[in-house]
């Protein structure tokens, strides 16, 4: 039977006010990805809602009935994703509930009996949900999402990168220090703003994005008119940002993947991030393709004035970068993805 016979269902959460972000960008990259490697392929949309216990609950159950007889294959994505039931089920993981994993006790200071003991569910339900009577196998996008999944479910994964929708990145001058994506306090974009205090080169500091915490990273930059919140983006404006950064300080904490350090290098601009900063600290090679430093600000600072201070070599970095992720492709995920769920080429 020929690929384009298979019909697959990428199973994708949605919030329930419909706002898009880097998850929906994965969602379009992996299905033209498939339907490049030649296989029929559906967005199966339903909405996870983290307002509350008991709509986690109801959202678990949302994905867990969903009629999905119509299809040949299914690939889960995040949380509750997972939960479908199907023969043929292929889990793809963006990340579970990190709220209940690894963030738990930056959340909640001194969490009652009942939060831990929701902790505890979300963790059961998640290990028998991704347990190997119910999923064929599990591919995670980064090596933080897989070293989670064993330390707190006792699963294996195989690391799977997906790489960027972003096309037509390219290279320009090194201007600017630039960070994109959603103003969360995960995020750690207060970190780069304390930075840029110590920062002795005459440099702007572009943020590009918007988010729940924006009004106080706006507060902290305060009066600096190096810095500036540029909001939303176009795909456009957002390559011509790359293109003309000299660095992309991208300092998040626990990251699960992060496609800023992959669209950076694909731009040839080095990224700094940070030894807690999950992937990227384990993408970017420190002193090749940019540098790996502890969570303080006087030490990001020295790094954006190194690399101030000589742009021969942010573009040298840049360019390794760049050379670092060339193995990375959507049609080697499609590839292994289709493997997996038994549709091979022929």
């Amino acid at each position: 039977m020929k690929r384009s016979d298979f019909n697959i269902a990428i199973i994708a959460p949605t919030t329930p006010s419909g706002e898009e972000g880097g998850a929906e960008r994965f969602y379009q990259g992996l299905r033209d990805a498939l339907e490049a490697a030649g296989a029929k392929v559906s967005i199966i949309h339903a909405v996870s809602d983290e307002s509350g216990f008991d709509a986690i609950k109801a959202s678990y159950l949302r994905f867990y009935d969903l009629d999905l007889a119509a299809f040949d294959g299914v690939i889960s994505t995040k949380a509750p994703s997972y939960a479908v039931r199907h023969p043929n089920h292929v889990c793809y993981l963006v990340h579970t509930m990190r709220v209940f994993y690894d963030m738990f006790d930056r959340e909640f200071q001194r969490p009652a009996d009942d939060l831990r003991e929701q902790r505890a569910f979300i963790q059961r339900l998640d290990s028998a949900a991704l347990s190997p009577a119910r999923v064929r196998e599990i591919f995670v996008i980064g090596k933080e999402v897989g070293d989670r999944l064993s330390q707190y479910n006792a699963l294996g994964s195989e690391l799977l990168y997906p790489d960027t929708t972003l096309t037509g990145l390219r290279t320009g001058a090194y201007e600017h220090v630039f960070l994109p994506g959603r103003l969360h306090r995960w995020k750690r974009v207060d970190l780069v703003i304390k930075a840029m205090q110590h920062v002795k080169a005459d440099v702007p500091f572009l943020i590009a994005g918007t988010g729940e915490d924006e009004a106080a990273f706006r507060k902290l930059a305060g009066a600096d008119e190096r810095i500036r919140f540029l909001g939303r983006v176009t795909e456009e404006q957002l390559r011509e940002l790359y293109a003309n950064a000299l660095v992309v300080p991208f300092v998040p904490q626990r990251e699960d993947l992060g496609l800023v350090t992959f669209e950076a290098f694909g731009s040839d601009t080095p990224v700094i991030t940070c030894s807690d900063s999950g992937e990227p600290a384990n993408i970017v090679q420190h002193d090749k393709t940019g540098f790996i430093v502890e969570p303080d600000p006087v030490a990001i600072a020295e790094r954006i004035d190194f690399l101030a201070n000589d742009r021969e070599q942010a573009a040298a970095m840049g360019q390794a970068g760049r050379r670092s992720i060339e193995g990375i492709s959507w049609q080697g995920v499609a590839e292994t993805l289709l493997g997996s769920l038994g549709f091979h080429k022929g």
